[in-house]
């Protein structure tokens, strides 16, 4: 499957917009089902904010070094859903099947974003 950059950025603001609402709105008040607290969920949600306007930017800049800025936001992705696992493993005592769930495709989801950005800005760099 073909995507060009400018959507690729587009679909990860778009996705980064989405977790840090779900995270920082929706999780937040459904602490009690999900199990992971609210002053974890929270700076969560600010750094998918973070990378929801980072993405953003790009989308609409898309200056001829993209693929860099593109390996930034892969990686920072996959930086992101370590975080996001290694929080639901040390709040585990807390966090329901619900909340593992809900993270665990989070995680599927982003990782493979993750990849596909990384496959895409490296094609677009080789040649």
């Amino acid at each position: 499957m073909k995507i060009s950059p400018k959507k690729l950025f587009l679909i990860d603001g778009l996705g980064a917009f989405l977790t840090a609402f779900t995270t920082g709105v929706i999780l937040a008040n459904l602490e009690a089902h999900i199990g992971m607290p609210k002053n974890v969920l929270y700076p969560l949600a600010v750094i998918a904010c973070f990378f929801a306007v980072y993405s953003f930017w790009n989308h609409l800049q898309m200056v001829p070094n993209w693929p860099m800025f593109m390996n930034i936001i892969a990686i920072a992705n996959l930086v992101y859903c370590s975080l996001t696992l290694g929080l639901a493993i040390y709040h585990r005592a807390t966090v329901t099947s619900l909340g593992f769930a809900y993270f665990g495709l989070e995680v599927v989801v982003v990782v493979s974003l993750a990849i596909f950005e990384l496959k895409t800005a490296r094609t677009n760099s080789n040649g």
